[in-house]
């Protein structure tokens, strides 16, 4: 019986082992991957429009939270790559205060050659005077030794206001000075002045249908930056949810050859079953 338990074990090990050269060779396992990849954005896009706590009085749940993710990829043969990504995001609430830090890297080499290292991280941050004024400061560092713009930062901090705060309806704005820094690759580098202004409205129709409209305007000498990201969120059951999304990103000063808007409708649609 011993002997039969441990050739039955062993020939499905094997078998597991070929499966997986075979799902491999003929790319199921690449395309389950991404499958998977898939399912996860439109997952993290619900979890956002339906997110009561970004809406709430301090904006992260209380207490300590984070996650991290690693991920590495090499291929040696006929091209010989490797690419490495990383990224942590760490809350943290405590009575009127609130911080949210996120960090990220990538890295790629192709055939001994670097061709990738991208580094960003960004900071949030807000304290509660009452229940309706808050103050705020945020900040976004990002560096790509293969982008045009090596170095862009930006540092801002200013005043908010809670202008309803149920739980069925939430909308809250906020504005205030910012500095920004870019650093170009041939060098030439430049600091300018800047204002933000920033609404979040959130609106709960019934238990399943909500409304999500996020606005953000950066204004500087050198050009004004509007992004406006609109979605309704429907639950249509415990097992069928969709998202409507429609955004546009507006550059008053593009580069030449570009249109100064762009603007995008997103379709979700999750099943279960």
């Amino acid at each position: 019986m011993k002997k039969y338990f441990v050739t039955t074990a062993l020939a499905l090990l094997l078998a597991g082992q070929a499966h997986a050269q075979a799902t491999g060779l003929t790319g199921v396992e690449r395309l389950d991957d991404r499958i998977d990849d898939i399912t996860d954005d439109v997952n993290d896009e619900f979890d956002r429009g339906v997110d009561d706590e970004r809406f709430s009085t301090n904006g992260v749940p209380q207490g300590f939270r984070g996650s991290a993710a690693l991920q590495f990829s090499g291929v040696d043969g006929n091209t010989d790559t490797s690419d490495l990504s990383a990224a942590a995001r760490i809350t943290y609430g405590i009575g009127e205060w609130s911080h949210s830090f996120g960090l990220a890297a990538e890295f790629g080499e192709g055939n001994g050659v670097r061709n990738e290292e991208k580094f960003f991280g960004i900071y949030e941050g807000s304290r509660s005077f009452t229940p309706q004024l808050y103050a705020f400061g945020t900040g976004r560092f990002e560096y790509d030794d293969f982008a045009t713009v090596e170095r862009d930062a930006f540092l801002g901090a200013g005043l908010g206001y809670r202008i309803v705060n149920t739980p069925d309806v939430a909308w809250r704005v906020q504005a205030g000075p910012g500095v920004r820094y870019t650093d170009l690759q041939n060098g030439d580098d430049e600091t300018e002045f800047a204002g933000i202004l920033s609404s979040r409205f959130f609106y709960g129709f019934s238990d399943t249908v909500s409304l999500t409209n996020d606005t953000d305007v950066l204004s500087s000498d050198e050009n004004t930056l509007v992004t406006n990201d609109f979605g309704v969120n429907f639950k249509v059951s415990d097992t069928l949810s969709t998202r409507l999304s429609y955004r546009t990103d507006y550059n008053s000063d593009p580069l030449d050859g570009f249109e100064s808007t762009d603007n995008r409708l997103g379709v979700a649609l999750v099943v279960g079953f």
